[in-house]
C-alpha cells in the first residue's frame, strides 16, 4: 500500500508471499501452540540485536509484565513493594501498569520536549532514598542516550529497564535499543516496525533472569527449564516435572504462526529500517522551513516509528482544528502515545509519585500528534501533510 495526495495511512503491511506462505506450512504441520519454530524465531532475534537470550510472549505489553515480575522475583536484585522506579512522563499505559501490580511505586520525571523520551537531568534529579529502577522508554523509534542512562543507573544503583516497544532498530552509540539494559522488550503488533498479528520479545544477558521469564511467560512451571538451572532444579523425574510450579506465572504464551512470521520479518528488518529512514530525511527537509511545529530530534539513530509534530506558534492550542484537516484529507494522525499519563483518569487506581510540573508533558498532551511512518516511500504523503500544516498555521 503507498499513500496518495489525498490519503496517507498510520500504517501499512510489512508482509508479502513469505509471511502467507510461512502461515501454510504451520497449518500443514498441525502445530499451533508454542514450539520450534518459536524457540528459533527468539534465538534469531537475539543474535540480531547482539543479545544472548529472547523470550517471546503473546505481545509487548505482556514483555513488559514478564520483564518487571522476573527482575522482582530475581532473588540476587533488591527491588521490593514500595520501591520507586523512574518513568517518562509520556507511554502507552502498560509501561506503567506491571509496576504498579508488582507494588512498585512509579515516579513520574518530565520529557525532554525535543527528543520526547525521559529528560535525563530531571532523571537524576529525581532519584531518592527509595528509587531502585529506571524504566526507560524509547518513544516513537528515538533511542534514548544510553552511555547517560547506565553512567545514571551505575552511579546510583539502579535496575534499567527498556520499553522498546516502539523502536526496534534503533541505535545509539553502537547499542542496540532494547539491550542498554537489564532487559528490554519490543512489540510486533500490526502497526509496529515488524508484524506477527499479535506478539512480544524480551531480551537480556542475563541467564538467570532468562529461565525466569521462560518460566514466568507459562504458568511458572519449570517444563521449558533445563535439568540443571538458576531457577529451580527438577527432580529428575520427568513425569513429575510436567507439573512443578516454582513462580507466581501467567500463561502469555505466543503462537507458532507467530514464530514464524517473526522469521520471515526479521530477514527484512534492514531494508524496513533504512526505508522508514530515507523517508524521515525527507520529512525534516520538507518541514525545515515550517515553524509552527516542533520535530522530534533524533538521538543517535532513530527507526522513526512515526512523525510527531508538537504544535507551536500559530498552531499552538489548534490541534482539534489542524486533526479535523488532516482528517479531511484521508491522512490518519494520533496523541504522542498517552500524552502527559499523569492527566489520565486511571491514575486513581496507581499509587505514583507525580511531580508538581510536567510542562514538556502537558505541551505533548495538549499540543502534540503523530502521523504515519512507513517503510516504503512516502514523499507524497508527507507533502501533503505540510501542505496541510502550512495551510492551517495560515488561516
Amino acid at each position: 500500500m503507498t499513500s496518495t495526495p489525498t490519503g496517507y495511512p498510520l500504517a501499512t503491511t510489512t508482509w508479502d508471499e513469505a509471511e502467507y506462505a510461512a502461515l501454510q506450512r504451520v497449518i500443514a504441520s498441525g502445530r499451533f501452540t508454542m514450539g520450534p519454530l518459536v524457540r528459533e524465531y527468539e534465538a534469531a532475534f537475539a543474535a540480531h540485536f547482539g543479545a544472548e537470550f529472547g523470550v517471546m510472549v503473546n505481545s509487548g505489553s505482556s514483555a513488559n509484565l514478564i520483564a518487571v515480575a522476573a527482575a522482582v522475583l530475581d532473588p540476587r536484585i533488591d527491588l521490593n513493594r514500595g520501591d520507586e522506579v523512574i518513568v517518562p512522563a509520556v507511554s502507552w499505559p502498560t509501561t506503567y501498569y506491571p509496576l504498579s501490580q508488582y507494588g512498585l511505586r512509579p515516579r513520574f520525571v518530565d520529557i525532554d520536549l525535543d527528543t520526547l523520551n525521559l529528560d535525563l537531568d530531571l532523571a537524576e534529579e529525581a532519584i531518592g532514598p527509595r528509587t531502585r529502577a529506571i524504566f526507560a522508554v524509547n518513544l516513537l523509534g528515538n533511542p534514548n542516550d544510553f552511555d547517560r542512562l547506565r553512567a545514571i543507573a551505575a552511579r546510583h544503583g539502579l535496575v534499567l529497564l527498556e520499553d522498546n516497544c516502539e523502536s526496534l532498530g534503533a541505535v545509539h552509540q553502537g547499542v542496540n535499543a532494547g539491550t542498554a539494559g537489564l532487559a528490554g522488550t519490543f512489540s510486533s503488533f500490526f502497526s509496529h516496525h515488524i508484524a506477527t498479528m499479535e506478539g512480544g520479545m524480551i531480551l537480556t544477558d542475563d541467564e538467570q533472569l532468562y529461565q525466569e521469564m521462560l518460566s514466568l511467560r507459562a504458568h511458572g512451571w519449570t517444563r521449558e527449564l533445563s535439568d540443571a538451572n538458576f531457577v529451580h532444579d527438577k527432580a529428575g523425574d520427568a513425569w513429575e516435572d510436567l507439573f512443578r510450579f516454582v513462580l507466581p506465572g501467567y500463561n502469555v504464551r505466543p503462537l507458532e504462526m507467530e514464530g514464524a512470521l517473526g522469521l520471515e520479518q526479521l530477514k527484512k528488518v534492514p531494508d524496513l529500517i533504512a526505508g522508514r529512514r530515507e523517508n524521515a530525511a525527507y520529512f525534516r527537509e520538507r518541514f525545515a522551513g515550517i515553524d509552527s511545529v516542533r520535530l522530534q530530534r533524533e538521538t543517535g539513530e532513530s527507526s522513526w516509528f512515526g512523525f510527531s509534530l508538537v504544535l507551536e506558534r500559530a498552531l499552538a492550542g489548534r490541534r482539534r482544528e489542524l486533526v479535523r484537516a488532516f482528517d479531511e484529507a484521508g491522512i490518519e494522525s494520533r496523541p504522542v502515545v498517552a500524552g502527559n499519563f499523569t492527566r489520565n483518569p486511571v491514575m486513581a487506581h496507581l499509587d505514583a509519585v507525580v511531580p508538581e510540573s510536567l510542562p514538556a508533558a502537558d505541551k505533548v498532551h495538549v499540543d502534540g500528534l503523530f502521523v504515519g511512518n512507513h517503510h516504503f516511500p512516502v514523499r507524497e504523503g508527507i507533502d501533503r501533510v505540510a501542505e496541510i500544516v502550512s495551510r492551517v498555521a495560515a488561516a
